[in-house]
């Protein structure tokens, strides 16, 4: 990367300020164009209401904008068309036949549509800050700097990143549906209900022991590299085995399989490769096999509850369980490369007296 100064060094140069050129550069390169339109003729423009225009731009996650306000481009009515195409133009829960593949109801396009942008909000966040921390380790800038730097530079990349995101959501789409299409052969008759939690899934968290002590003692620059540390490893381990990784929260994870055998392989080798990692940390963890709800890309139900308040009974390297959990892993294919065993009655937070089971690698 060329030497970068800073905007008041650049001040007079190519214009008056430097901020709206490098600005209007970027949202032609992303937007397609400058925006040259309203509200109302986004709305006009992929024919629709101003309102379902409204609750488009609302279900991408931005504030609200005034009709009149000139914000948007040929590429946002061509968006807006292909998500009104999607609605269900009687939006009676019926299938309709004009509408592509019958058309869905118009908040499941939206809920669909929230749930792709609150993933790239994070996403797109995620990259930046990852680009700022590189530039500023390696050109040895602060934070400011670092920032400028990237504004100045981040189009070279934009284009490789657009098409691996079509890479990667093509991967995982493909991934899901195996994994939807093997779930769903292997069921027999089920039962049904308003109350039934669908899905028989295995997962748990792992959290750092005593990490808010732990922090009021680190600087920044150590506290960002053993949180970066236990994300990646976590990561790491979780996907290189066969699971998924439900969400982050902050100096915890959560982690989840389709079966009791790959979840415990994951949560014995987490735990051990984290507390034996370059920067050594007290974790403790759960696992519980059960049936949960997915809704907005996490789980809900009884036993991601439970999981919760088990991790809190561990000791620091321990793994807790249920008796449920335990004895399917006393009594499936690889009881051997474990131990298990009964622990104390405790008291859990919501739950009132429980007995965990321990896990440990044999």
């Amino acid at each position: 990367m060329t030497a970068h100064r800073r905007p008041e060094e650049r001040a007079g140069e190519d214009g008056d300020e430097r901020t709206p050129s490098t600005l209007g550069r970027h949202e032609r390169l992303l937007l397609g164009a400058s925006p040259t339109l309203t509200l109302r003729q986004l709305a006009a423009g992929a024919e629709t209401s101003v309102d379902v225009a409204r609750r488009f731009w609302r279900a991408m996650g931005f504030a609200d904008v005034d009709p009149d306000d000139v914000r948007f481009t040929e590429r946002d009515v061509e968006a807006l068309r292909g998500v009104a195409d999607l609605i269900d133009e009687h939006d009676d829960g019926l299938p309709s036949p004009c509408a592509p593949g019958g058309g869905l109801a118009a908040s499941s396009v939206f809920e669909m549509l929230r749930a792709q942008s609150y993933t790239m909000d994070r996403l797109v966040l995620w990259q930046l800050e990852t680009f700022v921390s590189d530039v500023s380790q390696r050109l040895h800038l602060d934070d400011t700097a670092a920032r400028l730097v990237v504004l100045d530079h981040i189009d070279a990349m934009a284009t490789a990143l657009r098409s691996q995101l079509d890479y990667v959501w093509s991967r995982h789409m493909a991934a899901l549906l195996s994994r939807t299409d093997a779930e769903v052969a292997g069921r027999g008759r089920e039962d049904a209900g308003p109350d039934l939690y669908p899905l028989t899934r295995s997962l748990g968290f792992v959290d750092i022991v005593a990490f808010t002590q732990r922090a009021q003692t680190m600087s920044r620059l150590q506290l960002e590299s053993m949180l970066n540390d236990f994300e990646t490893t976590a990561r790491n381990v979780v996907t290189s085995r066969g699971a998924r990784v439900v969400k982050t929260i902050g100096d915890a994870v959560m982690y989840i399989s389709d079966d009791v055998v790959t979840a415990a392989d994951v949560v014995t080798a987490l735990v051990r490769e984290l507390q034996a990692g370059p920067v050594p940390m007290h974790v403790r963890a759960s696992l519980v096999q059960g049936r949960v709800v997915s809704r907005s890309g996490d789980v809900f139900g009884p036993t991601v509850n439970l999981a919760s308040r088990l991790v809190d009974t561990a000791e620091p390297g321990g793994i807790r369980m249920d008796e449920a959990t335990a004895r399917a892993i006393i009594n499936g294919p690889d009881a051997a490369r474990y131990r298990v065993s009964e622990c104390k009655e405790v008291v859990a937070k919501g739950l009132g007296n429980i007995v965990p089971w321990a896990l440990e690698a044999a």
